[in-house]
């Protein structure tokens, strides 16, 4: 099947910002997914903090997850989501399984959102001179997750304090 929507920008900047997106993408879901996987399984005297936060970080992912794919499907890339796909692409390390305290989730969740940032920022000098629009797209999105990384290694730092 022909591609039913095409793209604005050349093949070769296509190419090159719909790789960035779909990196973006799997990156930002997998970081919904373990943050929710977190929340479901902490445990410990900072329980309720630590569960809205993580909750905070969800939403973040998921609104950044779907400017991501929407602005791919825009450029005529078909973004991809899907379970498989994510779990083969993912740079965001895996969550452990059980109950984790919460001093653990801190330091797991910084690791993995501090992961999300470090894979992020190349893409944006990636997207420099093929796509400005993404560009400027995946300087909001580090600017949010910045944000986020900076909370959690500040809860972290906390627990490291108290150790």
């Amino acid at each position: 099947m022909a591609a039913p929507i095409t793209s604005p920008l050349d093949d070769g900047a296509r190419d090159i910002t719909g790789r960035a997106l779909q990196d973006t993408v799997v990156d930002l879901v997998d970081l919904s997914l373990v943050a929710k996987q977190a929340h479901w399984n902490l445990v410990g005297r900072q329980f309720r903090d630590v569960h809205l936060h993580l909750d905070e970080l969800v939403d973040t992912a998921r609104t950044h997850t779907d400017n991501a794919a929407e602005r791919a499907a825009a450029i005529g890339v078909s973004p991809d989501g899907r379970s498989t796909t994510v779990a083969k692409t993912t740079g965001i390390p895996e969550f452990p399984e059980g109950w984790v305290s919460d001093r653990d989730t801190v330091v797991t969740i910084f690791e993995a959102v501090d992961a999300a940032v470090r894979r992020l920022r190349p893409r944006i000098e990636e997207t420099d001179k093929t796509d400005p629009v993404t560009q400027d797209l995946f300087i909001e999105i580090a600017r949010a997750l910045e944000e986020a990384r900076w909370m959690w290694q500040a809860q972290a730092a906390g627990y490291t304090q108290d150790a």
